[in-house]
């Protein structure tokens, strides 16, 4: 139980504020450290950060949901196929971008280490273990498939809410996906030239 405490209490409102707590609220943050504890054992996984970055997850759904809403967007009874495989390359292709992109690095620095590079115009980056807000981030982004569900269900939206400029901006992506393909098979093909 807390007590109000005035400044300059001498202390005694830190010892206050470790007090034992008593009621629901208590046995739910006791069930939930013991939980946490007996999953993790010894290695450090913030499971408290994972479970703000899901409540961030649910929270843009809902408010993508409410969005359409208002704007009186109508659910499609099922989606063209054309439109799923182009925001299935453009899903992957952003994705990468921002995981592995040393032009995104900037955006992953705070919560990274660089280590090196780790592919054609790829980086490897390890994750910050503390506090652990920024690891729970960190690992966000520098997953490409963690990365694909965020990216996912934007597109899947704007071709709810706005499918022709969200077909312009995947069409982007997948372009670029087909272009990187095309610039891995001409090295590939240069080394064996190079080679025989």
């Amino acid at each position: 139980m807390f007590h109000l405490v005035t400044v300059g209490d001498g202390g005694q409102a830190s010892d206050m504020m470790r007090a034992p707590k008593t009621g629901v609220l208590a046995r739910l943050t006791n069930t939930a450290r013991q939980e946490q504890s007996e999953y993790a054992g010894n290695e450090p996984r913030p499971l408290r950060s994972y479970l703000a970055t899901l409540s961030a997850y649910g929270g843009l759904c809902a408010a993508l949901g409410l969005i359409g809403r208002v704007s009186g967007a109508v659910l499609p009874e099922r989606f063209a196929v054309s439109d799923l495989v182009l925001v299935t390359i453009a899903t992957h292709k952003l994705s990468r971008i921002l995981t592995k992109d040393p032009v995104t690095s900037p955006l992953r620095a705070p919560f990274t280490r660089f280590r090196g590079t780790a592919g054609p115009a790829e980086l490897a980056e390890e994750v910050r273990e503390h506090p652990p807000a920024r690891h729970s981030v960190g690992e966000l982004l520098t997953c490409p498939f963690c990365t694909a569900q965020w990216m996912a269900t934007g597109f899947v939206f704007g071709l709810v809410v706005a499918p022709r400029p969200t077909r312009l901006a995947a069409s982007v992506f997948t372009v670029v996906t087909g272009s990187d393909l095309l610039q891995l098979v001409y090295a590939n093909a240069q080394q064996r030239a190079t080679r025989g």
